[in-house]
């Protein structure tokens, strides 16, 4: 409740430099005034997930989630005025709506990273056990020791001798062998550690045994989390190694509502006809720019899968040399085809501007996951777990593995992007597309760095073969 209590003051300095109307007005609408803004300023926080710890556990993930929520909040705080209009600022909701949002981000921005600084410093880090040994346990311990805030320290782990150890379980960390225990020792682990959060990483048929235990545990206030909830949320991709196939094919997380839907694909189709309109001079610039350079063909067009693996025919800027021979998707001497202008033009995504005209289309949304080549389907499906399930979304300009991971140039890279989609499918709603879309924008006036810009070099996008 720290931000309404912050957008309560930012309120009570506009009262104060007379932006609300004059004294002849009731106190009741006055205090209305305050009020009900406040309500709407957390309502569109909560459905961001500002409020949650699990989510929001760093300064960093809640500056953000924060730009995203403000675009939110100025539509409701537009709509609101336009319906109760005698409880704008003078009348203007225009006004109304800028005045709460300057003093959201005057009064929370600074109270956040005041509250941020002061839990950095003096709270003690979270006493962690882990239950259960696989391929997820050796991953989240590496989640937990990178994580920046909260701390956490593993303070013991509980598992059957003959488990298989995960693949990274032999990592760098830091448990005392007397700490690791056999699960049939694991209450006189809880009572000699007094951990603050238990995460299990069991199988499903090996979890039934200790399920009375982790009830106990709860009802004694210890967190009892899944291991995987925990992974996905320090690191923002799916750990599909812990995930069994029914685990995703009967989730109702992977089926969105038909309207979330459909506002999504009503929204991308508004914003790509007023992009379209307003770059039209940019697209203009960009086509003479790259005959200049060499005198090829502007648009690369090539087969992408679609919505339930429908193909359609992406278009794109050209940016690399065309070849009459096949060529090689992950090897790094394609680099030297990439043109001038087209080095340019991937380092600030310009190259993806004709995929507005795939939205129009219906064959792409603003965001989701990026179309692969239909010629790689088969390859990708045959070697990246769920591969299929991309496809129950349409693609995007810009996704999640996009402003997290970047290009994938093999396919080690390919299943590492695949845990972002997957997030991005299981938790899309219309706040996670906001700041993907925000973090997309700054790379395209910032530009990406040069590591980035190296990996863009080999994306799959313009390494398949083609005429020239």
């Amino acid at each position: 409740m720290l931000l309404e209590f912050g957008s309560l003051v930012g309120l009570a300095l506009a009262v104060s430099a007379g932006l609300l109307p004059d004294e002849r007005m009731g106190r009741g609408l006055r205090l209305s005034q305050v009020i009900a803004p406040a309500f709407c300023c957390g309502v569109s926080y909560y459905y961001n997930d500002l409020y949650d710890p699990r989510m929001v556990h760093r300064f960093r993930d809640f500056c953000t989630r924060l730009l995203p929520t403000l675009a939110i909040l100025s539509c409701v705080l537009m709509v609101f005025y336009g319906t109760f209009p005698r409880l704008a600022f003078e009348g203007h909701p225009a006004l109304s709506t800028l005045g709460i949002l300057v003093s959201l981000v005057v009064s929370s921005v600074p109270l956040r990273w005041a509250l941020s600084v002061v839990v950095d410093e003096f709270s003690p880090p979270e006493r962690v056990i882990l239950v259960g040994r696989n391929a997820l346990t050796g991953k989240l311990l590496e989640a937990l020791e990178t994580a920046l805030r909260p701390h956490y320290r593993i303070v013991g782990i509980a598992q059957d001798p003959h488990d298989p150890l995960g693949p990274s379980d032999q990592g760098g960390t830091d448990v005392e062998p007397a700490r690791r225990v056999p699960l049939s020792r694991l209450d006189r682990l809880v009572r000699d550690v007094r951990p603050d959060r238990i995460l299990v990483t069991l199988p499903e048929h090996r979890e039934r045994g200790v399920v009375r235990k982790l009830f106990r545990y709860q009802s004694q206030g210890i967190i009892v989390e899944n291991g995987a909830e925990t992974y996905e949320r320090l690191t923002g991709k799916l750990a599909f190694e812990a995930a069994p196939p029914s685990a995703l094919f009967f989730s109702k997380e992977f089926q969105k509502p038909a309207l979330e839907r459909a506002i999504t694909r009503a929204l991308s189709a508004v914003v790509a006809a007023l992009v379209l309109v307003l770059t039209a001079p940019v697209f203009l610039l960009i086509a003479l720019a790259i005959e200049i350079d060499d005198g090829g063909p502007v648009f690369f067009v090539q087969e992408r899968v679609g919505l339930h693996r429908k193909p359609f025919r992406l278009l794109k800027f050209r940016t690399m040399r065309p070849v009459d021979r096949r060529v090689s998707e992950w090897e790094r001497d394609n680099t030297d085809r990439i043109t001038r202008v087209g080095r340019w033009l991937r380092r600030h995504r310009l190259d993806e501007l004709p995929n507005f005209v795939n939205i129009l289309c219906g064959d792409m949304n603003l965001v989701g996951p990026r179309p692969h080549p239909m010629s790689n389907y088969e390859l990708f499906a045959g070697h990246i777990p769920y591969y299929s399930l991309r496809a129950m979304v349409r693609p995007g300009i810009t996704g999640w593995a996009q402003v997290r991971f970047g290009y994938a140039n093999d396919l080690a890279e390919e299943i590492e992007k695949m845990r972002y989609d997957l997030y991005y499918i299981k938790h899309k709603s219309l706040g996670l597309d906001l700041q993907i879309v925000v973090e997309t924008v700054r790379t395209v006036f910032v530009g990406s760095e040069s590591p980035e810009e190296l990996r863009a070099d080999l994306a799959v996008a313009d390494l398949a073969p083609r005429a020239s």
